[in-house]
């Protein structure tokens, strides 16, 4: 089983990195009208150290929770930072949430006191109800509303320490509550530092949204944890992103297969780009893949992970990385894949990616409130994730969809992934979409909906549909192409298939 015997709190590795680098470089922050702002580790220690004065005064302390509805910005990072020195926890919300996504978080976490935007108040507050409130502006980064006085009487957070619950993105169906440790964070940051190869002269670039887990354990906790440095943009730019490599010569990047679409579609070859890594999650096709390497001017590695999971369970190797497979099993980590009845599948078989580990050190402790469904959740020690994938001889790992993405067309089953994968190889599709339709005669069929790469001249029905047909076998064959002008997405780019199902209904 996969353990880690010298497990650490994410506090401890904070000020360790603290202790270590107090006069390099921990954040850069690009505000919205182009202001950046720099701290070192001890400037930005400091900062914490008031932001922890100010919570303690409002009674956040030990298994307290601070609510979070900010998009990225340093505010975000102090409170963070404070609340895990402290030994509180945080319940980071989607900023652009509506007032019941927002009113249920709270609801289920009970925090202490809650960041919004000055700007996105009037979803908040009848959200809030009572709570103690910090309203914010997102582009300061001054933090002169903080008091001068430094909170010294930190207490000593234990590895089982709730750091954080994490919400589900809430693509299948209503949003479950991760509960995340101390020692969670930290096992992500040095199992992502080490599979990035990150060293301290390294700058992470992040552009996702500071509330999912892919900004805080794939590029905040591995820069934390070595001791690097992080430039940190207050949202995401497609034609400004290339830029923002170059300006603040980030070396290391985390992406999804969407936004690398939205790059390649609006932006341009920038001269200056020194990335040297960049991790992504779902395939892009090979040209795709050929044009992003020789932009960014290296060869973007896929993974896998949940939030359940923590770091990264699965990493591809960085000497020859291959855009249609997540690669391997990270260092430290433990996958397989197993059949219905939980026996490992024979390598080209497809089945459900598992995941085991210690529960609350390498993997999460569990789902909020719900020990049935956290119980459910595993089989025989293995985290049953839902996905669905192959292996091949080498140990190489292939995404075959979710257990959801699997039509039953007259009997035989259909990956929803391998018709995405080849409707969205047409030259006139920028990407795509396939879920499953009701038919009297077969049960269901697959329906493709796309978004064109080139909106003044996509491609029709019948162009798609003869693609398809020399490409997939009868039953895989879509039967109504329909085009959107986007996709609907989370905030982090993943799909909400839920949404394409119930239009077809």
């Amino acid at each position: 089983m996969a353990t880690w015997p010298d497990a650490v709190t994410f506090a401890r590795s904070w000020t360790a990195a603290v202790a270590s680098r107090p006069d390099a470089s921990f954040l850069v922050f690009e505000a919205a009208d182009g202001t950046v702002t720099e701290w070192t580790y001890a400037e930005f220690d400091s900062i914490v150290a008031r932001m922890a004065t100010e919570l303690v005064s409002h009674d956040v302390g030990p298994g307290a929770s601070v609510h979070l509805a900010l998009t990225n910005c340093p505010t975000f990072i102090a409170a963070w930072l404070a609340a895990i020195r402290l030994g509180a926890w945080i319940v980071p919300s989607d900023p652009m949430g509506r007032t019941p996504e927002l009113a249920d978080h709270i609801d289920r976490t009970s925090p202490a006191v809650g960041f919004c935007s000055v700007a996105r108040v009037d979803a908040y507050l009848p959200a809030a109800g009572d709570l103690t409130l910090f309203l914010i502006d997102e582009s300061d980064a001054g933090f002169g509303w903080l008091p001068d006085a430094e909170f010294s009487g930190w207490p000593a957070p234990t590895l089982a320490d709730r750091a954080a619950v994490m919400f589900t993105s809430g693509t299948t169906g209503r949003p479950k509550g991760v509960d995340i440790t101390q020692a969670n964070y930290a096992f992500a940051g040095k199992t992502m530092a080490e599979a990035a190869g990150l060293t301290t002269a390294d700058r992470q670039l992040v552009v996702l949204p500071l509330f999912h887990a892919n900004a805080q354990y794939y590029s905040f906790a591995s820069a934390i944890w070595v001791g690097a440095s992080v430039a940190l943009m207050h949202n995401f730019s497609a034609s400004g992103f290339l830029g923002q490599a170059a300006r603040h010569r980030a070396t290391c990047a985390s992406l999804f297969a969407a936004p690398l679409r939205m790059i390649l579609a609006r932006g341009a070859r920038t001269e200056g780009v020194t990335l040297r890594h960049c991790w992504f999650a779902q395939n892009i096709t090979d040209d795709q893949y050929d044009t992003i390497g020789d932009w960014f001017g290296c060869l973007p590695r896929q993974l896998y992970g949940m939030t359940e999971t923590i770091p990264a369970v699965l990493t591809d190797a960085a000497g020859a990385p291959n855009c249609t497979s997540m690669g391997f099993v990270t260092d430290g980590c433990e996958v397989d894949i197993h059949d219905p009845d939980g026996v490992p599948t024979a390598a080209d078989a497809v089945g459900e990616i598992v995941v085991r580990g210690d529960r609350g050190v390498t993997l999460f402790a569990g789902y909020l409130d719900d020990p049935a469904t956290t119980e459910a959740a595993f089989r025989d020690g293995w985290f049953l994730t839902g996905d669905r994938a192959s292996r091949d001889c080498d140990g190489r790992f292939f995404f075959d969809g979710r257990r959801s993405d699997v039509l039953k067309v007259a009997g035989e089953n259909v990956s929803t992934v391998e018709v995405e994968a080849v409707v969205s190889a047409h030259p006139g599709v920028l990407e795509a979409s396939v879920v499953g339709a009701p038919d009297p005669v077969r049960d269901e069929v697959p329906v493709a909906f796309f978004v064109a790469a080139d909106p003044t001249a996509p491609p029709d029905a019948d162009e798609l549909r003869a693609w398809c047909t020399e490409r997939l076998g009868k039953a895989k064959v879509p039967r109504e192409f329909t085009m959107l002008d986007e996709l609907p997405r989370t905030s982090v780019g993943k799909i909400r298939k839920f949404l394409l199902k119930e239009a077809v209904r």
